[in-house]
């Protein structure tokens, strides 16, 4: 497909879209995993766990894409994975990062890259659908929102060391998004269609009930032990 014809501009418009819709997840996900870091390596979490992630984008739009929609069990695995990301992200509290920067920086991007990469599924899916296929333009449109979900990730750190109940809202979204993805999935979805609403409330509502528990928990073992 050619981008300078009228159907090639047309699919990159809607690959740009799927991406813009889909980068306030990302934005979440980077600023939640790289908030506890020092400002210096705030900016260098947040840039490597971006290209990581598009790079595995890229790799799974190349190589993986008609398994990525037939594997059975993937997004079930894969949003309950996420479920378990949003609350280690929201309960761990800043005194588990007293280890080395280098080892901070390390798991921030491991975490950007591995959560962005299980939500990035249907993203991946959806972009190659929009491109018929076309790689060049699959790669164009996830570079071109690079900078977008870049700013909006430092934008949602300051937020967050503003106001660190967002943290609680972050949780919820990674939570319903988890909770979409499994039920999606083909060997369930016939059976919990009817109660799908149901399951991503309750998600929401165990992932951020179990973080508010741990934090509380552990700053009554702070107290404790002060």
């Amino acid at each position: 497909m050619d981008i300078l014809t009228v159907q090639g501009l047309l699919a990159m418009l809607q690959i740009i879209v799927i991406d813009i819709l889909l980068a306030g997840d990302n934005a979440i996900v980077i600023g939640m995993a790289a908030r506890n870091l020092p400002a210096h390596l705030q900016k260098k979490a947040i840039f490597w766990g971006t290209a990581g992630a598009i790079i595995l984008r890229l790799v799974m739009a190349f190589l993986f894409v008609e398994a990525l929609n037939n594997i059975p069990a993937l997004r079930l695995v894969g949003g309950i994975l996420l479920l378990w990301i949003g609350y280690k992200l929201v309960a761990d509290d800043e005194s588990e990062h007293n280890i080395e920067a280098k080892d901070n920086l390390r798991a921030a991007i491991m975490t950007i890259v591995i959560a962005d990469g299980i939500m990035g599924i249907d993203n991946v899916i959806g972009v190659v659908g929009a491109a018929g296929g076309d790689m060049t333009l699959v790669a164009i449109g996830m570079l071109i929102t690079v900078p977008i979900i870049i700013y909006g990730s430092t934008l949602f750190v300051k937020v967050i060391e503003r106001f660190p109940v967002i943290l609680y809202v972050g949780g919820g979204i990674l939570a319903w998004v988890g909770a979409a993805m499994s039920v999606e999935d083909k060997l369930i979805s016939h059976t919990v269609e009817p109660y799908a609403l149901f399951i991503k409330i309750g998600a929401v509502i165990l992932v951020v009930g179990a973080s508010l528990l741990a934090n509380k928990l552990k700053n009554n073992e702070t107290y404790l032990f002060f």
